[in-house]
């Protein structure tokens, strides 16, 4: 064998033996827990569907919905006995989680 076939060899050695132990450190590292058991973060409620959910709970004249990185979403709307009120609303499932009047 000529000096370049052996340098060629040597390589396409290497190169299969890093990619037999990459494979093989792959399965290893495999989570132990099924995906299924791992339940993904739900996805934030858009300003629409927050909208919609409180005008669906009884709230009127919704005049603002802020992104709030504390509350999630802060909302200032009537509620329905007609109080204005500040309420803070879960980003992911659109409850109420607090709510004070508003003056």
């Amino acid at each position: 064998m000529t000096r370049i076939q052996n340098t060629l060899a040597a390589l396409a050695i290497g190169a299969s033996a890093l990619v037999a132990g990459t494979a093989a450190h792959a399965q290893a590292a495999a989570p132990a827990t099924t995906p299924a058991a791992v339940a993904p973060a739900a996805p934030m409620l858009t300003i629409r569907q927050v909208y919609d959910k409180m005008e669906a709970a009884g709230y009127r004249n919704i005049s603002e919905i802020e992104r709030s990185s504390k509350h999630g979403y802060e909302v200032k709307a009537y509620d329905p006995q007609g109080q204005r009120v500040k309420l803070y609303v879960d980003p992911q499932s659109g409850a109420v989680t607090r709510s004070r009047f508003d003056d």
